[in-house]
């Protein structure tokens, strides 16, 4: 497997900006990883999510704010010998955030924050 780190900030924000989804990484709270799949909004270097107010991540959010979110290309198959089985391998690019989520109280920031993430799709 070879990996490239990408630091071009243009190829980051297009990676980002073509996805539909990103996943986001968060501790339970039992301590376990829990990634879910989620819409988002980006601009300004923030990544907006939209969510219900309850339920399993904003228990896990509360207790711990650490995430990671992870957007990827469509992989592609690719291989060095079409006869031998481990020269197969997945290629795509993918961009890594981590940070702390937020909870927006204010009604008018939440506004922009919906009008972001509806500007996504």
């Amino acid at each position: 497997m070879m990996t490239v780190t990408i630091e071009e900030r243009h190829i980051i924000d297009e990676i980002i900006t073509k996805n539909t989804l990103c996943y986001v990484g968060m501790v339970d709270t039992d301590g376990m990883p829990y990634v879910i799949p989620m819409n988002f909004g980006y601009a300004n270097d923030t990544i907006y999510l939209h969510s219900a107010q309850e339920g399993n991540s904003i228990t896990a959010l509360e207790k711990n704010p650490n995430v990671c979110i992870t957007f990827c290309t469509e992989p592609i198959l690719t291989y060095q010998n079409e006869e031998v089985a481990c020269s197969y391998r997945m290629k795509g690019s993918s961009v890594i955030c981590r940070g702390k989520v937020v909870f927006e109280e204010d009604f008018d920031e939440k506004v922009k924050a919906l009008d972001i993430i509806m500007k996504q799709y």
